[in-house]
């Protein structure tokens, strides 16, 4: 009597493999699974067992959810192969995806996947290159376009390229398309292709954006999903580190010390935060460079090919330039500050994991950012670590084994060295075998116990221990600025409107260098922040007797007093907004933890200035007397 498989004492792992489907049963063509077996696929992936039937069907349209590394290409791509029909040289399939480094490498799977297909043509359409050799394509004929939205729109305004005999549109990296401002492109694009269609919509969250275009442009969308929506890629592991602003950098150094293997993306806010960070990184001899949008196609080409081939060791990057990138075998991801949009944490951290291998991504903090780590927590269903901070022995301790590793793995070419051998015993005589050790393990590790010899260790900032500090100063009364920041008054305070954000938003607009602005006590008719002592007379020079709002500003040096501030009076400067002068108060600054000033993040937003208020709002920094979570604002009497 045959036994269902389902009896079978098997382990859940093996009793999985044998209910797997194969590509055969899946409908794949031999042609296509000949090559795909040659490149190592055996059974398919989750999310090529719920699309590939499916968009071997007509008129199927999906809205698929799923991670970077999952198996998307294959799970379009393969189903798009077998569809062509070969003698017919026409645009049967269209392929849109964000960037040029993503069209290149579905293009590049499809011509591997259809290796034993005779006379398929893919043409990857992109901006970057010359769109002359790209038109000669198209009118010698193609059969599947990998296009971005905006080459693809300048072919088309040019009458070079008919999408009316395309049946099957992907949208691959939906999300990041819209993200990136393709709205209009792809609205203008979906106009000239056939309704009757398939449509498949790819994208790792399932955003309003993303709900609203599948409503327009698919018909009654099957929806598969890998995973739970918006859920981040099961193998990587999510660490952060929350520590004081001033100490972000050092922690960067030590992480990539601690792991001296690793092989990562370094994520930044802003293109001037990617070059200084990717600058000081290659001025102390690490293997960086830095990816952004200012770079020209051939530089942004030739960074890449260092990369891929591992001869960068560390890149820099802003969510934009490294949108779509996809580079195999990632170690880390470290977010160096988290994004604006916390649904964008889910793309930096798929691109580690993949393939079944495991990957950690790493985030470096600030106390104001870690609501948005809860945020983050609740949209990709898993908690993060909170790491502990690796001490000077550690590191050491790691590199020292890595020298050890590295001699005991070298490769020793006997012929090509037997000649220098004598001179070398000769030179060496005198050392005894421990000696030799010594010298040659120390040759590599010197460099780090130097450096970290006498390094303080970096505090780890918590909640209880911020709150902690912040009573301390004021049981004493402090009111001086952190060491190295200067503390300026400002006639503007709570009642005039002025909140953090406002603060920022007028720091942006006049002064052009880059400001890290520290502890921050907005008063009821005055205020005081702090700023780096070498800026302190910038930031006066450029706000002192500036306009705003219809108040004249004064700026300067606050000074100290043992409980209270006295705001210097700027009688004859400042407008009353009942007709009068109004003169300097006195008051008490809202507690505030010196150890929580706002990073270089929330600085260089030139062109956002309309997001501070929203932003500050959210993360909890303007914070009125009633508000959730703050303090009540204290009157002298």
């Amino acid at each position: 009597m045959a036994l269902s498989i389902k009896r079978l004492p098997l382990c859940p792992k093996l009793r999985d493999r044998y209910l797997m489907k194969t590509f055969e049963e899946l409908g794949v063509a031999p042609e296509i699974r000949r090559a795909i077996e040659e490149m190592g696929y055996a059974y398919p992936m989750p999310v090529q067992e719920e699309v590939i039937p499916y968009l071997l069907g007509e008129n199927n349209d999906i809205v698929a959810l799923a991670q970077t590394g999952t198996g998307k290409t294959a799970a379009f791509g393969l189903p798009l192969i077998q569809k062509i029909e070969i003698g017919n040289l026409v645009p049967q399939s269209l392929i849109l995806c964000p960037t040029r480094e993503l069209c290149l490498q579905i293009a590049g799977d499809l011509n591997d996947y259809s290796k034993y297909v005779e006379g398929l043509k893919v043409l990857p359409v992109y901006g970057g290159s010359s769109i002359e050799s790209q038109i000669r394509a198209l009118k010698r004929g193609v059969h599947i376009i990998v296009a971005t939205p905006g080459r693809l729109l300048d072919l088309m305004e040019r009458k070079t390229v008919s999408l009316s005999t395309v049946k099957n549109v992907v949208m691959d990296e939906a999300d990041e398309m819209l993200d990136m401002g393709f709205s209009d492109s792809i609205n203008a694009i979906l106009a000239d292709v056939p309704q009757e269609r398939n449509t498949l919509m790819f994208s790792a969250t399932m955003s309003p954006e993303i709900s609203r275009i599948a409503k327009n442009y698919l018909h009654d969308p099957k929806e598969v999903t890998i995973g739970r929506k918006n859920e981040s890629t099961a193998n990587v592991r999510h660490v952060v580190y929350m520590v004081h602003a001033k100490d972000k950098y050092e922690t960067l150094k030590r992480v990539v010390d601690y792991y001296p293997r690793i092989y990562a993306i370094i994520f930044c806010r802003t293109r001037m935060e990617t070059q200084e960070i990717a600058a000081k990184l290659m001025q102390e001899g690490y293997n960086a460079d830095t990816l952004h949008g200012d770079l020209s196609q051939a530089q942004r080409d030739a960074v890449m090919n260092k990369f891929r081939m591992r001869n960068i060791q560390l890149l820099v990057a802003t969510d934009v330039a490294a949108r779509g990138l996809d580079v195999d075998d990632l170690t880390h991801v470290i977010n160096y500050g988290l994004p604006d949009d916390v649904e964008s944490y889910t793309h930096r951290s798929g691109r580690t994991g993949r393939a079944g291998k495991t990957g950690t991504s790493i985030a470096i903090i600030n106390l104001r950012e870690k609501g948005k780590v809860r945020q983050i927590e609740k949209i990709i269903g898993k908690k993060f670590e909170y790491g502990e901070i690796p001490t000077a022995r550690q590191i050491c301790e790691k590199q020292l084994i890595k020298v050890i590793d590295e001699l005991e793995r070298v490769k020793v070419n006997e012929e090509e060295i037997n000649d220098f051998m004598q001179e070398i015993y000769r030179k060496l005589d005198w050392l005894s075998k421990e000696d030799l050790i010594k010298r040659v393990v120390s040759h590599e590790f010197n460099r780090f116990y130097e450096y970290y010899r006498n390094k303080p260790e970096i505090e780890t900032v918590t909640e209880e221990r911020s709150g902690r500090k912040d009573r301390d100063a004021a049981s004493k009364g402090s009111r001086k600025a952190e060491e190295g920041y200067a503390r300026l008054f400002i006639n503007l305070g709570k009642s005039d409107g002025l909140t953090v954000g406002k603060l920022m938003e007028i720091l942006n607009k006049n002064i052009n260098e880059r400001i890290n602005v520290g502890r921050i006590d907005l008063m009821r008719r005055f205020s005081f922040f702090e700023v780096e002592e070498k800026d302190a007379e910038t930031v006066i020079g450029a706000l002192d007797g500036i306009l705003w709002k219809g108040s004249r500003l004064g700026v300067e040096i606050a000074g100290d007093s043992p409980d209270t501030e006295k705001a210097p009076r700027r009688d004859a400067d400042r407008p009353s907004s009942k007709g009068g002068s109004r003169k300097g108060g006195r008051g008490r600054s809202e507690r505030r933890s010196r150890s929580d000033r706002p990073d270089s993040e929330y600085q260089d937003k030139p062109g956002r200035k309309d997001d501070w208020k929203q932003f500050f709002q959210k993360d909890g920094w303007d914070r009125g007397p009633s508000s959730k979570g703050g303090k009540k604002s204290r009157k002298r009497k």
